[in-house]
């Protein structure tokens, strides 16, 4: 008899608490693109103050995502952070489709984005608690899996609501019900975890998990999960300073300067498709849905595509795909051929982003195990936090940057800026060896099961090994 063999058992509730982050996933996948949609219908907000709206709500988290954390080390009742998070959420975000003005709309927003803080810190947690370490990398990767669906159904149900309602509605009571139905989710999935989790029987100190707690790269390119990036700045300002070695120095460098390029490009993305594009709010959810469902889908299998070849060449290959697709973006004969806003003009944008979900998979993959062969296993879960800090900090960098550009220079010198940053940091990593060190069986043995791990603010991080050690919390 196999003794490591899962035992085939009726789920209990300790099992069916992953789905109360289903109807989580599903809200944020409704808020994300219309935060800043309904900022621009009902306020009439500018770009950039569109632009520090996404900002701000991600940048507010990072102190609260460590401080949720370490009270439910504390307190030992992570249940309750868990559900307070997600009702807290909810609250919010039924709040902020009755806001009166700008301010409370944006203070709102803030507010929310420290209440869903502690889902980061404490699910990953929860997850690792709850489980048999052995069984660690199928849940982790079947719980990112739930909530890149969540998050794809949940774009999808938007803009079958706007397309559905927006025909006999007015626009702005259209997308204000969208967004209480968002709020409504997130207190159904706070229901659910109240209904389903149990407390964990033990506890984990969170400093002997780098590996799992900081290697998460499956992660969309959204900034209302950029708080599980940067909140490595201020952990890692705990530690004892060391020296970096050059190459991962360089390699870190690179990272954060393709992270600006990303950001710069995706910060004004939604102003850009109603304001130059001519799209409707409902084609936004339509152009944001194929990048979802593309990463999502191709998770798994560029995991398998980095373990066959060289990470290094895809990481590149991958990059300059991204560069070539950012420029089509820029508006040109092809825009007047098919018309602002037309559904020819649509498709196209909506196959671009598409291709550009697809492009994030691969890069997200192939630049996780770059890295750790980079520095082997003695040094992964610091670099990895490095790689998790600088990447937020380049993302946060870059939003401000592009709606700073957006608003002074216009959308063809953002995005061909958004291309120049992008290509130096590629051109970076071209000295970089990457046969430095093996990676471990173990290591290679997981990744490809937790590819699919697509959600960085509920989901658990994607690259571990069964033989890191965890010692017992208080």
């Amino acid at each position: 008899m196999d003794v490591k063999a899962r035992a085939v058992i009726r789920p209990s509730s300790s099992d069916l608490w992953f789905l109360s982050y289903l109807p989580l996933a599903v809200s944020d996948g409704i808020a994300t693109p219309l935060v800043p949609l309904l900022a621009l219908a009902r306020f009439s907000a500018t770009p950039f103050v569109v632009v520090v709206i996404i900002a701000a709500s991600s940048l507010s988290q990072v102190p609260f995502t460590i401080l949720w954390g370490n009270l439910s080390d504390r307190i030992a009742h992570r249940k309750y952070f868990l559900v307070g998070s997600f009702g807290a959420s909810g609250a919010c975000i039924v709040a902020m489709a009755f806001a009166t003005n700008l301010g409370s709309y944006f203070w709102l927003n803030v507010l929310e984005g420290l209440a869903s803080a502690a889902s980061a810190p404490i699910g990953t947690m929860l997850l690792l608690e709850t489980r048999q370490k052995r069984w660690w990398p199928t849940d982790m990767g079947l719980f990112g899996f739930i909530s890149g669906i969540g998050t794809t159904a949940g774009l999808g149900l938007g803009f079958l609501w706007l397309f559905v309602f927006g025909l006999s509605w007015p626009v702005v009571q259209v997308m204000t019900g969208l967004l209480v139905l968002s709020g409504v989710l997130a207190l159904l999935g706070a229901l659910l975890a109240w209904g389903w989790i149990e407390e964990p029987g033990r506890q984990y100190d969170r400093r002997s998990l780098a590996d799992l707690v900081n290697g998460n790269r499956g992660l969309l390119e959204r900034m209302r999960h950029v708080r599980t990036w940067v909140l490595n700045i201020v952990e890692l300002t705990r530690s004892r300073a060391e020296p970096l070695p050059a190459r991962e120095l360089l390699f870190l460098v690179a990272l954060g300067v393709m992270s600006v390029g990303f950001f710069l490009f995706y910060g004004p993305f939604p102003v850009f498709l109603i304001q130059r594009a001519g799209l409707s709010n409902a084609a936004v959810f339509v152009a944001y849905l194929g990048s979802s469902a593309a990463s999502t889908a191709l998770f798994y299998h560029s995991g398998k595509a980095v373990e066959v070849h060289s990470p290094k060449y895809i990481f590149l290959e991958s990059l300059g795909g991204r560069v070539v697709l950012m420029l089509l973006f820029v508006p040109g004969p092809l825009f007047l051929a098919f018309g602002l806003g037309s559904v020819g003009l649509l498709g196209y944008l909506t196959l671009l982003n598409t291709l550009l979900g697809v492009t994030w998979a691969f890069i997200s993959t192939a630049s996780t195990l770059f890295l750790v062969r980079l520095v082997g296993r003695s040094g992964r879960g610091r670099a990895l936090g490095l790689y998790n800090a600088v990447s937020g900090a380049g993302a946060l960098a870059g939003t401000v940057l592009g709606g700073l550009l957006y608003v002074s220079w216009g959308v063809h010198t953002e995005f061909l800026v958004a291309a120049i940053v992008v290509t130096a940091g590629a051109a970076l990593l071209l000295p970089i060896p990457y046969h430095v060190f093996s990676l471990g069986r173990p290591v290679a043995h997981l990744h490809p099961r937790l590819q699919r791990s697509v959600r960085a603010s509920s989901a658990p991080p994607r690259l571990a090994s069964e033989q890191d050690g965890a010692a017992p919390g208080r």
